[in-house]
């Protein structure tokens, strides 16, 4: 127990210190732009069909479950309001990040972990190369923009997934669905969810990244980074998603807001 304790407050320390050097790096010398855009295509080339099915199906579902819980109420005219309202701030960053770190973090930490053991990031190094500017950068920016811009397509979709549903399951037609969602759905809750975006985006980059550069231990060890960067990333979301939920609640009682 004592020892995991001690592991964990380790890897947090090490991906502090990292993102640090990381930043650092960003500020003396940049990457180019080239090599920034090739990340940002490929991730989000690879991920966006992952996405936008997680999205619609993460929207299916709220609506299934709203249409459940109104239907005895009569209030089936809000079912556009409150199935995104609660998609787009809570529940749909949250799994459509889960499952984005599973398919960039992994992939990234994999593909990291080699290039380590295998002594790639060593030869960079040894011909006067920096790795985190080279190597390390560009995948992180690069990951940040793609996972955050990913998120927000992944809500999109989710809205025309509860529209779907709503037609289908509960009989609502997609004006009817949409008419309401404006008088629930207010601009903080969008800028709500897209924070809680940016910040799962933050942390997927920078665990996968730190996992993966850190790599140790031949093949075994790659395995092992792979596991470690999915763990570390789904408790991270979990507890950064509780921090921009306190955070969000005391800007909307600082500055008010009259809808969810």
């Amino acid at each position: 127990m004592l020892k995991a304790a001690r592991n964990i407050i380790d890897d947090i320390g090490g991906c502090v210190l990292f993102i640090k050097d990381v930043l650092r790096t960003a500020v003396r010398s940049p990457c180019s732009l080239e090599s920034l855009c090739d990340q940002i295509w490929r991730v989000t080339l690879q991920s966006l069909p992952t996405t936008g099915m997680a999205g619609f199906f993460v929207g299916a579902i709220m609506t299934v479950q709203f249409t459940m819980q109104i239907k005895a109420f009569g209030a089936l005219g809000y079912l556009g309001g409150l199935s995104t309202s609660a998609t787009v701030r809570e529940i749909g960053p949250l799994l459509i990040a889960f499952l984005l770190s599973g398919k960039v973090g992994a992939f990234t930490s994999a593909e990291l972990g080699t290039m380590r053991v295998t002594e790639q990031i060593d030869a960079i190094r040894c011909l006067g190369a920096n790795p985190l500017q080279e190597i390390i950068l560009p995948r992180y920016i690069g990951i940040v923009i793609s996972s955050f811009f990913l998120l927000a397509a992944g809500l999109m979709m989710s809205i025309f997934g509860g529209m779907l549903l709503a037609a289908f399951f509960a009989g609502i037609n997609p004006d009817e669905y949409l008419r309401h969602i404006p008088t629930i759905v207010s601009p903080f809750s969008i800028g709500t969810g897209l924070f809680k975006c940016l910040v799962f985006a933050l942390v997927l980059a920078s665990v996968c990244t730190y996992k993966g550069y850190t790599t140790t231990g031949g093949a075994k060890g790659v395995g092992r980074s792979v596991v470690s960067t999915a763990v570390m990333t789904m408790v991270g979301i979990v507890v950064t998603d509780w921090i921009t939920s306190l955070i969000s609640e005391a800007a909307l009682d600082m500055f008010g807001g009259g809808a969810l």
